[in-house]
């Protein structure tokens, strides 16, 4: 009995509008279908994403140890300013990548932030307790081994580091796997590292916000629930909300507020729902299809142009504006903005001095174990005491195994938890510290974390050592 056309894995998944558009052009054009299709392919996997990242990360590294350091150094302290009659912004480019391009990044954040909620695992009280309960866990076991480490010392600012999984990586880690790992097992990390998101984000602009002017907040604040009026109202022109966008940063980079909020704040106010159900797609295509063909009967060539003008409106009206945002940003993110932000973050300067200083940082520990055991402990825990209360239930194709090492790959913390050291401290062997903390930390619970999954899913399905762990009614 045939079972139809197999469907590739999840990790090399393309958004089906993208590979639509791909394969029509495959069908009459030699470039496309040899090269084009298959490097689509390849671009939407997670691995290939968290590879970037990884080889920026060892691109800096070595910059950064090498002699031609200091063009390293001097390369990201250049200076480059806007001046305009309205505001002045000077920065140098590594602020200008955190503050300016990292928006991008937050943005599709926002974005994945705005679909889980909606459509997705985070969707419902009932399925979003889980991963929601094994964040939470898995942010506030981190911070307190810091803080434990930290409390009174000059490094206590920085207990927000550890907090954060990077998804890149995680999932990246967990691709590498393959088809052995449960489905159930990659959305359950991907819900909780959305959920991580939310929670990182909120400690961004709480905890680590200077100086307050109400006045530019105000501004901002005015400037999002414009721009929201207009996708309320309909607006379409994607100019104009680049615009009014680019004024809300502005705003809120002036208030005191990291900047990159105002990219969390646009991404959760784009429109999850398209503009046309299908019915009405359908109902419409077929009366602009009449109109066509009466057009080309008439020869009115002016008419025709006019009604597939409307025809394309209508197509692209088909797909929300979030889901058609984030498959056009995701690829530049994932291999422009990300591995640029590591390149000018990760590089730090590895001696038998700064080594010996971040053994012996109580920074550096603090970041390490709190990455390390930290998350793993705390999602643990919060997960398996969220099943025993009740309040979730862990999906039969998992079991406890695999708990724990997607708490060992939810200690991947590369990302933002790089971004929330830049954050944290002004002095640079405190920055540097809780880089090697970060780097350290996060490399360990990623290789741990992948040979008990790999060592785990060696067992054949059902077998009874692997089903005498499955808890719960949910079948995945």
């Amino acid at each position: 009995m045939s079972e139809g056309p197999r469907k590739p894995p999840p990790s090399h998944r393309v958004p089906p509008r993208s590979r639509g558009e791909v394969e029509h052009e495959a069908e009459r054009s030699y470039v496309f279908r040899q090269f084009v299709l298959p490097a689509q392919r390849f671009i939407h996997t997670e691995v290939i994403g968290g590879i970037a990242l990884l080889l920026a990360a060892v691109v800096a590294l070595i910059w950064a140890n090498s002699p031609w350091d200091e063009a390293y150094f001097d390369l990201f302290a250049t200076q480059l300013s806007i001046d305009t009659s309205i505001f002045h912004i000077e920065n140098d480019l590594h602020g200008w990548i955190n503050d300016g391009l990292m928006t991008f990044f937050f943005f599709v954040v926002g974005l994945e932030i705005k679909r889980e909620m909606t459509r997705g695992e985070l969707a419902g009280f009932q399925k979003a307790m889980l991963p929601v309960t094994a964040a939470l866990g898995g942010m506030i076991v981190p911070a307190l081994i810091y803080i434990a480490l930290n409390a009174g010392g000059e490094g206590e600012r920085g207990w927000g580091i550890p907090v954060a999984t990077d998804i890149a990586f995680a999932l990246g880690v967990l691709a590498l796997i393959g088809r052995r790992i449960p489905s159930q097992l990659r959305v359950f990390l991907l819900a909780l590292a959305i959920a991580d998101d939310i929670g990182a984000i909120t400690v961004i602009a709480v905890f680590y916000t200077s100086d307050l002017s109400i006045e530019a907040l105000l501004i901002a604040g005015g400037l999002l629930a414009f721009i929201h009026g207009m996708s309320r109202a309909g607006v379409r022109d994607i100019s104009v909300y680049l615009l009014f966008g680019a004024f809300a940063w502005v705003a809120m980079h002036e208030s005191g507020v990291h900047a990159t909020i105002a990219g969390v704040a646009l991404g959760l106010m784009t429109p999850a729902n398209p503009y046309y159900s299908t019915s009405m797609f359908e109902d419409s295509m077929d009366d602009l299809f009449a109109k066509y063909r009466d057009a080309q009967a008439r020869e009115d060539k002016q008419a025709a142009q006019h009604i597939l003008g409307q025809m394309e409106a209508l197509t692209e009206g088909t797909e929300s504006p979030l889901e058609r945002i984030q498959r056009l940003l995701l690829p530049m993110t994932s291999f422009i903005v990300v591995p640029l932000f590591a390149l000018a973050n990760a590089g730090v300067v590895i001696t038998g001095d700064s080594v010996s200083n971040a053994v012996s940082s109580e920074v550096s520990q603090g970041v390490a174990f709190g990455l390390l055991f930290g998350k793993p402990v705390g999602i643990f825990l919060a997960t398996w005491l969220a099943v025993r209360l009740g309040i979730a239930s862990l999906p039969r194709s998992m079991n406890w195994w695999h708990v724990l090492g997607v708490g060992l790959l939810g200690g991947v913390g590369f990302t933002v938890s790089l971004f929330v050291n830049e954050l944290a401290f002004d002095n640079e062997i405190l920055i540097s510290n809780g880089k090697m903390g970060i780097l350290a930390g996060s490399l360990i619970a990623a290789i741990i974390g992948y040979v008990i999954l790999v060592l785990v899913t060696r067992k054949p399905a059902g077998s009874p050592d692997t089903d005498e762990q499955h808890i719960g009614t949910d079948p995945g």
